[in-house]
């Protein structure tokens, strides 16, 4: 009997163990997780998602606009629409290059924060491994003030589209004082430099200018393109986080090799020491 019940504890006491050894593990993968990297990845694929996604089709609606109410001679529009074209593919490149690189950043960020944890372990950091990080770094700054940029130029359309609806607000406001009133309020979309001033009409007025806002087109475009700034914006929050954090690592990276250096020196300093107090017993024993 007391055998028996030897036995059963000793497979509790080897099961505790186990269970013990996986949620140690669990926490250990856990700790590994770069937290701050997969929250700045998360925030930059939806970002870019939504810039590239709503300004590509807000661009289309603007141009459906252009044509079918302020310049009816295609000659007239002919390269805003090829400039248009143009955006549209530099966005499939925007979208395709920021979902590659924030995948190569969350790795990185994986790859420090390993580094990190086995500081004073068998890890090894290497010269490569610290100038890809500042490599990083440096990118990360560029593509951050290239997407103020874009932030900034995605503004463009929905101050020009906030002037038309606002516009199409006075003449539905009861202020306005009979018809007369109302068609002499106009939009003249020439004056902001996307068509030519020869372009024809140009310039529309009245109720005419309140069917356009009417429009499903007028209405998606404004708010797509009030969207694909948010997105912009988004996007220039996750590379300053980015930029933080890549900073951080690199600046842990940088310590780590002087750790490593510091224990390399200790470790030859430790060793021959206990090879001179070797030499000096077999020399003691060779008197004896």
């Amino acid at each position: 009997m007391k055998p028996a019940m030897e036995t059963a504890a000793e497979e509790n006491t080897e099961q505790s163990q186990e269970r013990k050894g996986c949620f140690e593990c669990c926490i250990k993968c856990l700790g590994g997780v770069p937290y701050a990297s997969l929250v700045a990845t998360i925030l930059c694929f939806s970002g870019v998602a939504l810039f590239c996604g709503c300004g590509h089709v807000a661009l289309a609606g603007t141009v459906a606009i252009l044509e079918q109410h302020f310049s009816t001679n295609t000659s007239d529009h002919a390269l805003l629409s090829e400039v248009i074209q143009l955006m549209q593919y530099v966005i499939y490149g925007i979208a395709s290059f920021f979902f590659l690189y924030g995948i190569i950043l969350l790795a990185e960020g994986f790859y420090t924060t390993s580094a990190v944890k086995e500081l004073h372990g068998e890890f090894k950091t290497t010269a490569c491994g610290r100038c890809i990080s500042g490599m990083f770094v440096f990118l990360t700054y560029v593509l951050g003030v290239a997407w103020l940029g874009v932030f900034g130029f995605s503004a463009v359309p929905v101050f020009m589209f906030y002037n038309i609806w606002s516009t199409c607000e006075v003449i539905k406001s009861p202020q306005t004082n009979g018809t007369a009133a109302v068609e002499q309020i106009c939009v003249d979309i020439r004056q902001y430099g996307i068509i030519p001033w020869n372009a024809f009409p140009g310039k529309i007025c009245g109720s005419a200018l309140e069917n356009i806002c009417n429009t499903n087109e007028f209405y998606m475009s404004y708010h797509l393109f009030i969207v694909a700034c948010a997105g912009a914006g988004a996007t220039v929050v996750a590379l300053i986080h980015f930029l933080m954090i890549l900073s951080s690592n690199w600046a842990y990276l940088k310590d780590a090799s002087k750790m490593q250096a510091y224990q390399d020196v200790k470790a030859k300093e430790e060793q021959e020491l206990q090879d001179i107090q070797s030499r000096s017993k077999e020399q003691l024993n060779s008197y004896t």
